[in-house]
């Protein structure tokens, strides 16, 4: 049976009192004036039927019907039978009134896409996650609804031990692995608990983005930049640095490309041992390497001073908002009592949803799917580069989501910017992620995730025109 949408209970923050000077009905008619001009019921918000407010305010259904009537007749309700009612499209404030908010800004149309780590979301495996989610809700017990363990939920943080195990070579047990809101909230939560035990300054890579710096910042740690050369992060000027912490990207610096070297990696774990420091681990694309197999985590060589970080961002989609930390035991107990804080812990639903969609193999067959397909469009980057730009040179290996790009001559990597937004391509340059002083080359991030093969070498030409007229 179809129910009429005016039988159901809808609700309404209103009351009146029988001691007032008014009338009940003026005191329902005056408390709807008052919210719809000061823009608390806006213009088509639903409203109770009359039978609602009336069992709601505790009066009989004839003084709601009058006060909607009145309400009605002076242009601030809509009443239609059959219909929920609701404010009228009509009604606004008088002169003085506040302004309604502004609508956020359309965002750019772009022609052409290449920002760099943006993952192509329209691969989502939608009917997938699906199932997980319904298994989730089938298999969740009420227990888990309710307020629990900030670390996560244990099935999903069993999971990620056994799959980050398997595929990224981390020293993961169970107990040892927290679930966060994405990368963010977990360094975030790391750097406030290395701050509670006396840390000071946080070191990162010269290029990298400026996430880490700000998020040092809000925890009250100073921080630094350390440069990083063909082989990964330079260790002797992290241990001259005198952080107590380093944010790296050992599998794919992000953004040059390379690949921390066995030898940088063995220095590393020298120093942490030596000193007692912590390294982050951001391993955010490590899942996507092209030419070979990919480099282990850091985090095996080391997990006593090691936190390992990931996230879905990357691989399924950044509105998840999933991640996790991998601990080294003495981290375990703070970091959770700052996850405790921040928010008592992550939806409890996705995490099971993401257990199940790991241990159907879900992951693994999305991964396999999107390696294909993206190698097969960081290949067409490379190919059109050699034919558009033929000047420029790829650097880093073949792995992640963008190509980073170097180019001959005095480019002005501004004017390169310019250039392309005026023909709307969106374009990131290693100015905007680099502290040390410019080079003579200009390096172009590009980013493949977002174009289709079929759109790469229109888009490179464009670029390749962006480039030329920059020089002018």
């Amino acid at each position: 049976m179809t129910l009429d949408e005016t039988s159901q209970p809808f609700e309404l923050l209103l009351s009146v009192s029988r001691d007032g000077t008014r009338t009940l009905g003026g005191q329902i008619e005056d408390q709807f004036r008052t919210a719809i001009r000061d823009g608390r019921l806006k213009p088509g918000a639903r409203i109770p039927s009359t039978r609602d407010l009336a069992r709601q305010l505790g009066v009989s259904r004839r003084i709601a019907v009058d006060a909607y009537a009145q309400l009605a007749a002076e242009g601030y309700l809509t009443l239609r039978q059959g219909a929920r009612p609701h404010v009228s499209g009509a009604a606004a404030g008088p002169p003085g009134a506040p302004v309604p908010v502004a609508p956020e800004p359309a965002t750019t149309a772009y022609r052409y896409d290449f920002r760099p780590s943006v993952p192509d979301v329209s691969a989502f495996p939608r009917a997938a996650w699906g199932r997980s989610l319904r298994a989730a809700l089938a298999e969740v017990t009420d227990a888990e609804l309710a307020y629990s363990d900030p670390r996560g939920a244990p099935v999903l943080r069993a999971a990620l031990a056994e799959y980050l195990g398997r595929v990224r070579g981390v020293v993961a047990d169970p107990s040892r692995v927290l679930i966060t809101s994405g990368y963010t909230q977990g360094l975030d939560v790391v750097l406030h608990a290395l701050r509670m035990r006396g840390g000071r300054r946080l070191a990162v890579e010269d290029p990298s983005d400026p996430e880490a710096e700000w998020s040092a910042e809000r925890a009250g740690l100073g921080s630094t930049r350390v440069p990083v050369d063909g082989e990964g992060v330079r260790v002797d000027a992290l241990a001259a640095s005198g952080a107590d912490a380093v944010v790296l990207t050992p599998a794919h610096q992000h953004p040059t490309g390379v690949v921390l070297s066995p030898g940088r990696r063995a220095e590393l774990v020298a120093w942490l041992r030596e000193t007692g420091a912590i390294v982050i681990e951001d391993d955010y694309d490590a899942e996507y390497r092209y030419d070979r197999a990919a480099v282990g985590a850091l985090q095996g060589l080391d997990p006593e001073h090691v936190v390992y970080a990931g996230s879905v961002s990357k691989t399924l989609a950044p509105a998840l908002r999933l991640g996790w930390l991998v601990l080294p035991p003495g981290l375990v107990e703070p970091v959770a009592h700052q996850k405790l804080l921040a928010d008592r812990g992550t939806a409890r639903l996705e995490q099971v949803a993401l257990a199940d969609f790991l241990a159907r193999g879900e992951l693994d067959r999305h991964l396999r799917r999107m390696r294909a397909r993206y190698r097969g469009r960081r290949d067409a980057v490379v190919a059109a580069l050699a034919q558009e730009l033929p000047e420029a040179s790829v650097r880093g290996i073949a792995a992640g989501l963008h190509a980073t790009v170097e180019l001959t001559g005095a480019d002005d990597e501004e004017a390169i910017e310019r250039e392309a937004a005026a023909r709307r391509l969106a374009l990131m340059t290693l100015r905007e992620v680099r502290h040390v002083a410019p080079t003579d080359r200009a390096t172009l991030l590009l980013g493949y995730a977002q174009l289709t093969e079929p759109a790469i070498p229109a888009a490179i030409r464009e670029l390749a025109d962006a480039v030329r007229a920059a020089r002018g």
